[in-house]
């Protein structure tokens, strides 16, 4: 295999990663628990335990001069100060301006601007002083978007649900008019009001879904003008659609749809929390992205764990990562990870158009703790790949009994042992030989603790930032550009191509064998 960065550096990484094929990470840790127990960074509300990751600090030493040898702390800068950084499309990545207090002036007034904007919405909203035709205040939101537009305010609503101060919320993404049946069964048309997310205001599973809420709301007596609202790029189509100017909410080609819902993207989420918890979410976040700004690189949260990801993946030879969340509240995590990561770096071709002669992105996957100990973790102990694991431990949950809490996070505690140490069932059990192989755990499997001070919305804000600096910093190490995503268009021209061609237009059909099988389509 072909690793990332220059030869001198790329030779000292492949010759530790020989070493540790020599080493028992169980002895590591055992030999000098103390010093394994300093290896732990802090940032935010964020703390990261890496004690049992599969490195030590001359691994480290080493990675941290890939780092600079790739000029990271030039690229932070570059990111930081909206440089066009995707340059495919002739872009900055500037998310992070959505969340200062003190936007960079060239988009200071812009940001500010529409932040009073959704801030006024927001109070008038829950104020009751923007009402129905009946004078009616609103009871619910419904959040009707997909991909960067869906996952990340479902992330937060979902996380943050229980300290709702404002309306209830409801997500449709998918296109599945089932799902949507579900979703507006028992509401009130009258009393919701529907946030439309899509920069295009074009994008089929939105438009479509868009339109049978329209029509279920029209049915009921609801009035679009009142109760709809659009955040998107193209303010000319949301007035097609017949939604009023007032209510109209920007995207800017600045800011990709994963990295958005710091703006308008998060409008569904601030009419739950109220706009004082969601500016605490963006003041998480802007603290996180303080950190990553200021921080030499060995104490760069977000650096050294996308470092580790870097080792994980390109000198251990890792195929996946695995994210467990000890918290129901943080269920989506998962989901909101698997496109941040997969989508931004899940690419084969570098920023200068080559090919790139090394792995990327890892799968991305994970669940719920303890469910999943009780599902895939067989998979982790006693599988044959290794598949490191990151636990993310929320300390303090509002409403947690503590003792309960205390003992879902100290499981979390005995799972990354058990990865670590494994279990060699001893002569003095009396197990057979075979018996004794159908107990044994290897160990020296590798894993993190990220543990999230409290479950609130300074500390969402914090960890979200943190995983998008992550991201940002695997995807320049690998020389790729972690803000374009040329790969998920194909599939969605080919779906129109599909749609036409049932409407009888045959020159659409994307190819022969497609026809044939899109007929059992017809008649549904």
């Amino acid at each position: 295999m072909i690793h990332v960065g220059n030869a001198p550096v790329r030779a000292c990484l492949i010759a530790q990663a020989e070493r540790w094929t020599g080493l028992k990470l169980r002895e590591c840790i055992d030999a000098d628990p103390q010093q394994r127990a300093a290896m732990v960074l802090e940032a935010a509300s964020l703390r990261m335990d890496y004690s049992r990751q599969r490195l030590d600090a001359s691994v480290l030493a080493d990675l941290l001069r890939l780092a600079e040898e790739c000029e990271l702390p030039a690229a932070i800068e570059a990111l930081l100060g909206g440089a066009e950084l995707n340059a495919s499309e002739g872009r900055a990545a500037w998310h992070t301006a959505l969340r200062a207090l003190q936007p960079p002036a060239p988009v200071a007034r812009l940001v500010l601007d529409e932040r009073a904007h959704q801030q006024r919405f927001v109070e008038q909203v829950l104020a009751g002083e923007l009402s129905n035709a009946q004078g009616e205040a609103f009871t619910d939101v419904i959040n009707i978007g997909i991909g960067g537009s869906d996952l990340g305010p479902r992330l937060v609503g979902r996380a943050l649900g229980p300290q709702r101060k404002g309306l209830r919320a409801h997500f449709v993404g998918n296109l599945d008019s089932a799902a949507l049946s579900a979703v507006l069964a028992g509401l009130d048309a009258r009393r919701c009001l529907c946030v439309v997310v899509s920069k295009s205001f074009a994008t089929q599973e939105t438009r479509l879904c868009a339109l049978a809420v329209r029509q279920w709301m029209q049915a009921q007596g609801g009035d679009v003008a009142r109760q709809f609202v659009a955040v998107t790029a193209m303010p000319e189509r949301a007035a097609e659609f017949g939604i009023e100017a007032d209510k109209l909410f920007p995207m800017w080609d600045w800011v990709g749809g994963r990295y958005s819902v710091w703006s308008a993207v998060g409008l569904s989420v601030a009419l739950t929390l109220g706009w004082e918890s969601f500016g605490e979410l963006l003041a998480g976040a802007e603290a996180m992205d303080r950190h990553f700004a200021e921080a030499p690189l060995a104490q760069n949260l977000p650096v050294v764990w996308a470092l580790i990801g870097i080792w994980n993946r390109n000198f251990l030879d890792y195929p996946s990562q695995v994210t467990a969340v000890y918290s129901d509240l943080l269920e989506y995590l998962p989901d909101w990870l698997q496109q941040l990561d997969m989508e931004s770096n899940g690419k084969s071709v570098g920023r200068d158009g080559q090919v790139l002669a090394h792995p990327c992105a890892v799968v991305q996957w994970g669940g719920v703790g303890t469910s999943v100990q009780h599902a895939f973790f067989q998979l982790l102990h006693q599988g044959q790949d290794t598949h490191p694991v990151d636990f993310v431990l929320p300390r303090h949950v509002p409403g947690a009994d503590p003792q309960m809490q205390a003992a879902l996070l100290g499981n979390a505690l005995a799972q990354s042992a058990a990865l670590s140490h494994g279990r060699a069932p001893t002569p003095e059990e009396g197990h057979t030989p075979q018996q004794a192989a159908w107990r044994t755990c290897a160990g020296d499997r590798p894993s993190s603790l990220i543990w999230l001070e409290s479950l609130d919305a300074r500390g969402i804000g914090a960890l979200l930032a943190a995983y998008e600096h992550r991201c940002f910093v695997k995807g320049w190490l690998w020389g790729l550009n972690s803000f374009d995503q040329f790969g998920v268009e194909l599939g969605k021209t080919l779906a129109q191509g599909i749609e036409q061609g049932l409407a009888g237009n045959e020159s659409a059909w994307p190819d022969a064998l497609l026809r044939l099988q899109a007929q059992g389509l017809k008649g549904l």
